[in-house]
């Protein structure tokens, strides 16, 4: 975490991955970020993986720095309290850094743009939908229709990421539009409606990456090659203690750096001559693709991954193991607090975990310590009474009408 947006208030209404991300990136860089759920918690408030008392570790993982109101969204005065929030003016230190709506959610009646923009005009509203003409998707649904399931893997059946790539495309894309939009109306005095859809986050990747121009220009698409490194060397390899490594030579700096750690240089060159391509290229590399990791396949397997990483070590080859999620927590010093990006945090109703912070240093904006999720409803008071300025008799009676609630309902 840094301060650099300490003068900005963003509210949150959003599930799952993306908005959430979004508004957590934003948190992270120091803004202050309220995050608006239902009472009792939205669809995503008890998301796996949990704690085996159930409590959402994805919940806490999206939610860090954020400051959490709970109030009766499904009222009208609810609702009306949630615009105020929205509506309201930012810190004394600047009172136009607020009113920013972050929200991949239909809209609910008071929380659309028009009635926003009818209470503060210059208010921001940034919002993620599915398909352009307004249908519902989500990642695994944009997944499919990209073309890359097709092509991971063997082939022959279509194989789903487990990450959430265009989720999280979609939420770095609405922390940038979040900041281009705010500039916006600091120069101009002027707010708006941002719109993004994931499909099209999809689709701008794919050509950004070269795929629909494969098909326009040249009238073909990539083919299904398994763990090959597509267009340049790259291959999964076992180890002879039963773990697998990946080796990719990209660069001819990197060939030349791989032919000589493994004491195959002369054997890999023989490679080039034979099939007559250059290796030096990655079309080359990439044709004796085959023939390459037969022999790096033979070495590999003769040696432990500890070998095979006192081998590489300084070398110039670039490789890594695979890790499971247990190998990566107990054996990784990059996922430890030997890394600045980790801390220990004591997550309330989870306990005390490694969690990361944000993963950019400023030299401008020290790093700070990474705060925990809150609770839900930890801040409703709070909020109601510093930015809507309720006295506690008022705050009080939400309280006993059921339009709003503190930590565990209450």
């Amino acid at each position: 975490m840094n301060r650099l947006l300490a003068d900005l208030r963003i509210v949150e209404l959003s599930a799952f991955v993306a908005a959430p991300l979004g508004g957590m990136t934003m948190a992270q860089f120091g803004a202050e970020v309220i995050r608006i759920d239902p009472i009792g918690g939205g669809i995503d408030f008890n998301r796996w993986p949990v704690t085996q008392d159930g409590a959402s570790l994805y919940w806490a993982g999206m939610n860090k720095a954020k400051r959490s109101v709970a109030l009766a969204l499904d009222k009208p005065e609810g609702r009306e309290l949630a615009q105020a929030i929205a509506t309201a003016p930012g810190p004394k230190d600047n009172p136009r850094g607020a009113g920013i709506v972050l929200t991949n959610l239909p809209p609910l009646p008071g929380l659309d743009y028009a009635s926003l923009k009818a209470k503060r005009d210059d208010v921001i509203l940034l919002r993620l939908i599915g398909n352009r003409d307004g249908s519902a998707a989500v990642d695994y649904t944009v997944n499919a229709a990209s073309g890359f399931p097709i092509v991971t893997g063997p082939g022959g059946a279509p194989v789903n990421n487990v990450v959430p790539a265009w989720d999280i495309a979609a939420g770095l894309y609405l922390a940038t539009s979040l900041l281009a939009a705010e500039r916006h109306r600091t120069r101009s005095g002027e707010g708006q409606e941002v719109v993004a859809a994931l499909a099209d986050v999809m689709l701008a990747a794919v050509g950004h990456l070269g795929y629909i121009g494969d098909v326009a220009i040249n009238g073909h698409a990539r083919p299904a090659i398994g763990n090959d490194l597509y267009g340049s060397f790259g291959r999964d390899f076992a180890t002879s203690d039963a773990r697998r490594v990946m080796i990719i030579a990209l660069t001819p700096r990197q060939w030349r750096a791989l032919g000589r750690a493994t004491g195959l240089a002369d054997k890999l060159a023989m490679i080039g001559e034979m099939m007559e391509v250059d290796l030096d290229t990655e079309t080359g590399r990439y044709e004796a693709r085959d023939a390459i990791a037969a022999l790096l396949a033979r070495w590999c397997a003769g040696r432990t991954l500890a070998e095979i990483a006192a081998a590489f070590s300084g070398s110039g080859v670039l490789w890594g193991p695979y890790q499971d999620f247990v190998e990566l927590v107990r054996d990784d010093p990059r996922c430890s607090p030997a890394n600045p990006l980790f801390a220990e945090v004591e997550q309330p109703g989870i306990g005390r975990y490694p969690m990361p912070g944000l993963p950019l240093d400023f030299s401008a904006s020290p790093r700070e310590p990474t705060l925990p999720a809150p609770r839900l409803g930890e801040h409703t008071d709070q909020v109601l009474s510093e930015v809507l300025g309720l006295p506690a008799r008022e705050v009080a009676r939400l309280h006993e009408a059921g339009i709003a609630a503190g930590p565990e309902g209450r």
